[in-house]
């Protein structure tokens, strides 16, 4: 699909719950809801948005459409690292399954029933978020000590792989060190993760430089089936999983502007929000500045067409 087959169908108003499914309902993310097809799962991205893993009462219109399609893009695109969760022919499965309202087919996958792993698998290329903070204070990321004298935004000397837990709901991931992700996982699959996650960053990078962004850094899930195959599930770099700046603009020493959330987490800083639940009202100009975010880094990929 176009970005601007898509942009034309995005709906005016946040879609912040899914009802009327004749599926049994799974489970609840902070953005999708999973549902039960029988021989796979249906999972739509809804148009929630959360911050400071507190989900805000207002959506983002359109944005689970977006980052459906975008995912679906890249899923595309490193299908020669790695297989993905996607069934083949998605159009084709949500028309045998009888998925037939439009806005439900552009905000979900139809997906194999794998058993995901109880890590995230962070790749951070620039110093930038909870590292740079990290950094400052003790001149190490994630355990990764580092030259010193880098500044704010500041590329690497080579990306990091810096994983966390894979907190429940309304709880905040940890980071854990390769000692502890090997004891989670195993040594074997947490050597492939590792391996997997630096390649497919690598290659994020290389391919959003082409569409004038910087991927300074992104989290990827993956799961596994009855065999032990290793498979990319959930979403996959996109501006909720990823942080995106525009490379013409880009200068270390500062914060960049970026593609993602971060302007929502401005404003909640600029509030002074305590960051507990409930989460504040969003105002009308920062959803509309944000919606345009999360567009204007799908149309970067895509191209205005």
């Amino acid at each position: 699909m176009t970005f601007a087959a898509l942009a034309a169908r995005l709906p005016a108003t946040a879609v912040t719950t899914i009802t009327g499914l004749p599926y049994p309902h799974v489970a609840s993310g902070k953005v999708r809801e999973i549902f039960d097809l029988g021989d796979a799962l249906l999972l739509v991205a809804t148009d929630r948005l959360s911050a400071f893993d507190v989900v805000l009462p207002d959506g983002i219109p359109g944005k689970g459409a977006i980052l459906t399609q975008m995912s679906n893009w890249w899923f595309a695109q490193t299908g020669h690292l790695v297989p993905n969760h996607l069934l083949p022919d998605q159009e084709g499965e949500f028309t045998r399954r009888g998925l037939t309202d439009p806005d439900l087919r552009l905000r979900s996958m139809i997906v194999r029933k794998l058993r995901p792993l109880a890590i995230e698998c962070v790749a951070r290329g620039y110093l930038i978020g909870s590292g740079w903070s990290a950094y400052q204070a003790s001149g190490a990321v994630c355990g990764h000590r580092l030259p010193a004298g880098l500044r704010q935004a500041d590329r690497l000397p080579e990306p990091l792989f810096t994983p966390t837990t894979k907190a429940p709901k309304g709880q905040h991931d940890e980071p854990i060190d390769d000692a502890r992700g090997a004891a989670i996982v195993g040594p074997e699959l947490y050597a492939r993760v590792k391996a997997l996650s630096l390649a497919l960053y690598g290659f994020g990078h290389d391919r959003a430089r082409q569409s004038g962004m910087i991927l300074a850094d992104t989290k990827f899930e993956f799961g596994t089936d009855a065999a032990g195959n290793l498979f990319l599930i959930d979403e996959v770099l996109t501006p909720d999983s990823s942080r995106y700046w525009p490379a013409d603009g880009y200068a270390p020493g500062g914060s960049p502007p970026s593609y993602d959330k971060q302007f929502v987490r401005d404003h909640l800083l600029a509030i002074a929000w305590d960051q507990r639940p409930p989460g504040p009202r969003l105002p009308p100009e920062v959803i509309a500045r944000t919606r345009e975010k999360y567009l204007a880094a799908l149309r970067n990929l895509l191209g205005p067409g």
